[in-house]
């Protein structure tokens, strides 16, 4: 893979631009989303997170308001990225409202930590479809768009293939899973570099303070010991501002990619600054 370009302008913009996005009702992805809006951006939100829940903050309502609050035009989707049916139908609703999709999000994932010998095959299978082949369809239904688009990418949240035995043993079916998400990504990159589509990987290098770290990583603790999630924002809108044609086939690092661009103050992202940073998964110390 090529190395990160370091000489670009960070002063690009999504203003029109069209974002199609999987997952989007809090965390990184509404982060994504949000910082997107400013600009002046459209998003297609497809979530399945219609009614409050009180283990998780936010629905996709409350979602399309911070997008619409920040600027941004916005069709919220109810429906699930497994379903061929709603794909098809955000694609063309998409296409309908706003002329055109310039960016396609992989954000919706499922996370589980079970090993082997805990993990059901609902929850394994739930992963793969969610996953991998949410990433896949909802790629492929919006690329005939994204190949007649002016800067187009797709941008996919997902890890380092990180081959350490540590990572391999530690939960086979959540890394099946997001390693396959990269795989797509990097498929995508070559399949697609001379029609000069981008498709690229971004990973957090620490911890990002979301619903799933306080529920499933570490509680309270561990979300002191994160970033808030405006660090991917930034780095996922420097990405996608970049011409696709210098930057695609990549993992990226949302630190590697910021400190590349000029940023140096990343105490600001953090949830406490005074508390040691965890390193997320599939990122060594």
């Amino acid at each position: 893979m090529p190395p990160v370009e370091t000489s670009m302008d960070m002063s690009g913009s999504l203003a029109g631009k069209t974002i199609l996005m999987s997952g989007g009702s809090r965390g990184i992805g509404l982060a994504i989303a949000v910082r997107a809006a400013r600009d002046g951006a459209n998003v297609v939100l497809i979530a399945k997170t219609d009614k409050p829940d009180p283990r998780l903050e936010g629905t996709i309502h409350t979602a399309a308001a911070a997008i619409e609050a920040a600027g941004g035009r916005v069709l919220a989707i109810v429906g699930d990225v497994r379903s061929d049916e709603t794909v098809s139908h955000a694609v063309e609703a998409a296409v309908t409202a706003f002329g055109g999709i310039d960016v396609v999000l992989n954000n919706a994932s499922v996370l589980s930590l079970a090993g082997t010998l805990e993990v059901t095959p609902k929850r394994y299978d739930l992963m793969q479809d969610v996953n991998v082949r949410g990433s896949y369809m909802l790629t492929r239904a919006a690329l005939p768009h994204l190949l007649t688009a002016e800067n187009p990418h797709i941008l996919t949240l997902s890890p380092p293939l990180n081959l350490d035995p540590k990572w391999l043993g530690a939960h086979p079916a959540y890394t099946l899973a997001k390693y396959g998400m990269t795989l797509c990504a990097l498929s995508f990159a070559a399949e697609f570099a001379q029609q000069g589509v981008a498709s690229n990987a971004l990973w957090p290098r620490t911890t990002i303070a979301t619903a799933a770290v306080a529920n499933i990583l570490g509680g309270e603790e561990m979300v002191r010991r994160s970033r808030r999630p405006e660090i991917m924002a930034d780095a996922a809108h420097a990405i996608l501002t970049t011409p696709s044609r210098r930057l695609t086939g990549q993992v990226i690092i949302d630190e590697e990619l910021l400190r590349s661009r000029g940023t140096t103050d990343f105490a600001r992202y953090a949830v406490d600054p005074s508390a040691e940073l965890m390193p997320d998964l599939y990122v060594d110390p």
